[in-house]
C-alpha cells in the first residue's frame, strides 16, 4: 500500500521516517518530495509497505499523531489522476 504523510516538519528525513514507519511492518520505499530548484522538504513523504494490514495500522495509530513538533496527516495515497 502506497501511504501519504502530509505536514511534515521540513527536518524529517527518509531514514527518519523509515524508522518510524518500521515500527508497524516492512516498508519498501519512502520518498521525501523536494523542491527541484531548492532541494528543500516540500514537507510531505510517501511511504510504501508490503502488508496493507500493516499499512493500514500505521495509518490508523499515526495520522494526527505529533513528529518533531508537528501534527502528521498520515492516510493512503490515491491514484494520481
Amino acid at each position: 500500500m502506497n501511504i501519504y504523510i502530509g505536514n511534515l516538519n521540513y527536518r524529517v528525513r527518509e531514514e527518519d521516517l523509515k524508522q518510524v514507519m518500521e515500527e508497524y511492518g516492512v516498508v519498501d520505499s519512502v520518498k521525501i518530495i523536494k523542491d527541484r530548484e531548492t532541494g528543500r522538504s516540500k514537507g510531505f513523504a510517501f511511504v510504501e509497505m508490503a502488508n496493507d494490514d500493516d499499512a493500514k495500522k500505521a495509518i490508523e495509530e499515526l495520522n494526527e499523531a505529533e513528529y518533531e513538533g508537528r501534527q502528521m496527516v498520515v492516510k493512503e495515497a490515491r491514484p494520481k489522476a
